[in-house]
């Protein structure tokens, strides 16, 4: 009789399994794809990064110049060997990474996902174009500040042109161009540093089109974050 049953329950689980009736055991997620993929900790990490490159460029850009003495700080500020204020490095890695955040953010918000030259040449590519048109405006003489400022607006809106194109880089770049011009105005008036040969109330007339090409650049950056992060993401969960 015991065997009769053990050989009837045995048929119905090679029948369930054949039927594929039975439950089906589903791949856990391990901790580190469950790390890997968890928003707050890819955003903390691209911000880290974007931090990072900001304050880069902050001391290069700024020690040209200074050495050109187009920027001038006070003797007791100057406490590195980039010459710099100390504030001035965290100060650009900050707004480098809520402008490379923003920039993917408004892209989804718009449901207009950016694709124009979407690989890290093309970045790279751009980075280099924006530390060229600060060395022109440190570095070269022009006949008048007017033709200098009118030539760095040229560069500034073809390097949008050629690694941007989208309407919402376009005015993310002319806002926060102005609103950062606003602000080196005001701690120029306070004394906090000053340019030499000021042009433009208290600065020079091209710092506009230095601010909107760093703006223009740091959300490429940004932007190629965001999309290595997201097909980054699918094939881990993919192999998961």
């Amino acid at each position: 009789m015991s065997l009769t049953l053990t050989a009837m329950s045995n048929s119905a689980v090679t029948e369930d399994q054949r039927s594929g009736s039975g439950p089906t055991p589903q791949p856990s997620r391990g901790p580190y794809i469950s790390v890997i993929t968890n928003r707050t900790t890819n955003l903390f990490i691209r911000g880290a990064m974007l931090f990072s490159v900001g304050v880069f460029l902050a001391l290069v850009l700024n020690l040209l110049q200074v050495q050109r003495n187009v920027t001038l700080f006070p003797p007791d500020v100057i406490s590195s060997i980039f010459s710099s204020a100390w504030w001035v490095p965290p100060s650009c890695g900050t707004a480098s990474a809520m402008i490379g955040l923003l920039y993917p953010r408004i892209d989804s918000f718009l449901g207009e996902p950016h694709k124009f030259k979407r690989e890290w040449s093309s970045v790279m590519r751009c980075v280099a174009v924006f530390v060229g048109i600060n060395h022109a405006s440190a570095k070269v003489d022009f006949a008048n500040n007017v033709q200098l400022s009118l030539t760095l607006a040229a560069l500034s809106i073809g390097l949008w042109w050629t690694f941007d194109r989208s309407r919402s880089g376009f005015a993310l770049g002319v806002g926060i161009a102005l609103l950062a011009t606003l602000a080196t105005q005001l701690l120029v008036y306070n004394g906090v540093f000053q340019y030499t040969s000021p042009d433009f109330l208290y600065i020079r007339s091209w710092l506009p089109c230095i601010f909107f090409a760093g703006v223009i650049t740091m959300g490429n950056i940004g932007r190629q974050l965001a999309l290595y992060e997201y097909k980054f993401i699918q094939e881990k969960t993919h192999q998961d």
